[in-house]
């Protein structure tokens, strides 16, 4: 069994919050992998499977939804927190359904973060499970 810290993938156009989050999550003691696009995250699952991805919800080319397609389509079950600043009930409405994906609403603290990485069963390396 491998002791290394969870390998965390983020998906996100918005350079800023990408490496915001990037940042966050290695100070924390995660590994990180970060994709500007749907695209390329799919593209790189042939290198490197994560344990978790926090992926936009809207993006251009191919979207949060499409992306969670893509992974389930690749036989992987990898959980996944979308992100996003939309507030339509539909989008948390299809996300509760899907037993293997959470929402966070942006913005969101550091705390939220990792309550949401930690509430689909990955935990922060440097504490233990403990937030």
């Amino acid at each position: 069994m491998s002791h290394e810290s969870p390998l965390i993938a983020v998906v996100d156009d918005d350079e800023i919050v990408l490496n915001a989050i990037k940042r966050l999550l290695r100070v924390c003691g995660f590994r990180t992998e970060t994709s500007s696009s749907g695209r390329a995250f799919l593209d790189a699952l042939d290198n490197h499977i994560p344990d978790c991805v926090l992926l936009d919800l809207l993006m251009p080319g191919l979207n949060g939804w499409d992306v969670q397609a893509g992974i389930a389509a690749s036989g992987l079950s990898i959980p996944v927190v979308f992100i996003t600043g939309d507030g339509d009930p539909a989008i948390r409405e299809r996300i509760a359904a899907d037993g293997r994906a959470a929402l966070l609403r942006k913005p969101f603290t550091e705390r939220e973060l990792l309550e949401t990485i930690n509430a689909i069963g990955i935990q922060n390396p440097k504490q233990d499970g403990r937030l």
